[in-house]
């Protein structure tokens, strides 16, 4: 909900609703360039068809990228905000941001490692208002949020995200997490975008 505070006019698919034949759909009837996947992911090394992306009725396997039609209308950008769907290895060489782009998407903003989901929720809000700023600057967009992070303009604090525009009420955070300097790297750096720059 927060992410769809942006200027981007969005929809939302969540729980059960979110299937890859509804994410078709929706995508077909507003032609969306920017695809966001703000669920669980898994990769398993040596096996493709251990690695899936959590659907709300279904695990989409590693080689069933392709049928989510994402070159129909083509993706700008593919967000999978997941743990490791940045990963791949010697079996399984693009794992699921390189198979995203093998499958028609022009850009994809994936994880490394196993991500922290705050850490995770301030660096793509930051994202996506930095994107807006730069829209044909993807790359540059992730280094000035990142850089954002590091120096402590978006922290959490007392349960909310802090940015320098704005406080966005957390209530889903454990107490934990309630309030947390967001500098160090595993909150930011684990974040890579593959494919086109812009």
């Amino acid at each position: 909900a927060a992410i769809r505070q942006t200027p981007w006019p969005g929809a939302t698919l969540e729980n059960q609703a979110f299937t890859p034949a509804a994410l078709r759909e929706t995508r077909r009837q507003g032609r969306y360039e920017i695809v966001h996947l703000a669920t669980h992911a898994r990769f398993l090394p040596g096996d493709a068809q251990s690695s899936y992306i959590q659907f709300g009725d279904q695990k989409l396997r590693l080689t069933q990228m392709a049928a989510l039609g994402l070159s129909s209308p083509p993706v700008e950008l593919l967000v999978l905000s997941a743990c490791q769907t940045a990963l791949g290895d010697l079996e399984v060489e693009l794992g699921f941001s390189g198979l995203a782009l093998q499958a028609g998407v022009r850009s994809a903003l994936a994880s490394l490692w196993s991500v922290s989901d705050a850490g995770t929720f301030a660096l793509m809000n930051e994202f996506y208002y930095r994107l807006k700023q730069t829209p044909q600057k993807k790359a540059e967009a992730l280094r000035q949020s990142q850089i954002a992070l590091i120096r402590g303009q978006v922290a959490l604090q007392d349960g909310a995200l802090q940015t320098s525009r704005q406080a966005i009420p957390l209530p889903f955070l454990s107490q934990a997490d309630r309030t947390e300097r967001l500098s160090h790297p595993y909150y930011w750096s684990g974040f890579t975008l593959v494919g086109s720059p812009w």
